[in-house]
């Protein structure tokens, strides 16, 4: 009876090793919202752990996830030969309380070593919730209509400044510092950070925060990304919390199931905002530096793999609309556009 009960979480083990993970774009999102310690996010065991956990939330919920390996302190070592023809000599009342002091103490140190990384983690997660928590109330209060205008801009500003300092220190907990501070070591850590979320929220940030042009609309992608992180906090430390069932419960169980609405909003936000400073263009607020810089980022963003597949979606809707109108009232411009074109996918 044993092994008919083993036999179908067998199979769904074996299925949530070959799905395609690289290939889903929840996964980016999922492992990047993973805080644990650099030193343990290259373990295969850590990994496939994490990678049964996102199977068992987004593809099969009765799937049993194993417990990480990883985690188990080491075995002891083997003591040598004068140790073992010393402790040949001694009673047996020695012998046994040798066995109780040293398996105590290696279940001590097995205990810290296991509690260190937990506790680093559970830190890292505090202070995003933290940082995430004030950027949500202050982007609120810089789109809410009737604050005072002066109050509204810091706090627009303010928004940005917070979720900057959160990608970076995100982006540091995942990829370190770079091993050499020289051209070569700069261009490595920089090639392995370019296409992280973390890395292009970075950049989304400054564009806008160093800019004289307040866009409140720009603030969609940065209430969005607060929100999930919000959330995701509350349902992982506070789902026993009277208060948090009551009040919480269901819009963070909401936001936690909608986190691919929430990334195609964004992502109609993010082009949208490249439209809005194009046509700033033709203003007194004009910044001719920050549209290329910011159109550079969209492209990034079409490219990237967190963020290609909303992105690719929304450029098709608008395709879709723009290329019908094109050839049928402004053929002339089917060059330019399609020299654009080729550019973008470059």
């Amino acid at each position: 009876m044993g092994e008919e009960r083993d036999d179908p979480q067998k199979l769904k083990k074996i299925a949530a090793a070959a799905y395609d993970y690289e290939n889903d774009p929840r996964w980016a999102d999922y492992w990047a919202n993973i805080l644990i310690p650099p030193h343990m996010a290259s373990s295969p065991d850590v990994i496939s752990h994490f990678k049964q956990k996102f199977y068992k939330r987004y593809i099969d919920p009765e799937l049993l996830v194993d417990a990480m390996s990883g985690s188990s302190p080491p075995p002891p070592k083997r003591p040598s030969a004068s140790s073992r023809s010393t402790n040949d000599g001694a009673g047996s009342t020695a012998r046994t309380s040798g066995t109780t002091a040293a398996s105590g103490a290696s279940g001590t140190s097995g205990s810290s070593a296991t509690s260190a990384p937990t506790s680093l983690r559970w830190d890292r997660q505090t202070i995003q919730f933290s940082v995430n928590a004030w950027v949500f109330l202050v982007a609120v209060l810089a789109i809410f209509p009737l604050v005072p205008r002066h109050l509204s801009n810091r706090a627009y500003r303010l928004s940005f400044m917070g979720t900057a300092c959160s990608s970076l220190y995100s982006m540091y907990s995942l990829y370190g510092k770079p091993r050499e501070w020289n051209l070569q070591g700069l261009q490595v850590y920089f090639q392995s950070i370019v296409m992280s979320k973390d890395f292009i929220c970075l950049i989304y940030c400054l564009t806008f925060v160093t800019s004289h042009l307040s866009l409140k609309f720009a603030l969609i992608p940065i209430l969005c990304r607060a929100l999930v992180h919000v959330a995701k906090f509350l349902r992982r430390n506070f789902s026993q919390s009277s208060l948090y069932r009551k009040y919480l419960e269901e819009p963070c169980v909401w936001v936690e199931s909608n986190t691919t609405t929430l990334s195609i909003l964004s992502s109609h936000a993010e082009i949208g905002n490249g439209f809005l400073l194009i046509i700033s263009l033709f203003s007194w607020q004009r910044n001719i530096i920050q549209t290329f810089v910011y159109w550079q980022l969209l492209k990034l963003m079409y490219h990237a793999p967190v963020t290609s597949d909303y992105h690719l979606s929304v450029w098709t809707k608008i395709g879709r609309t723009v290329h019908p109108f094109i050839h049928r009232y402004a053929p002339f411009l089917e060059t330019p556009v399609s020299t654009i074109q080729r550019w973008w996918l470059r």
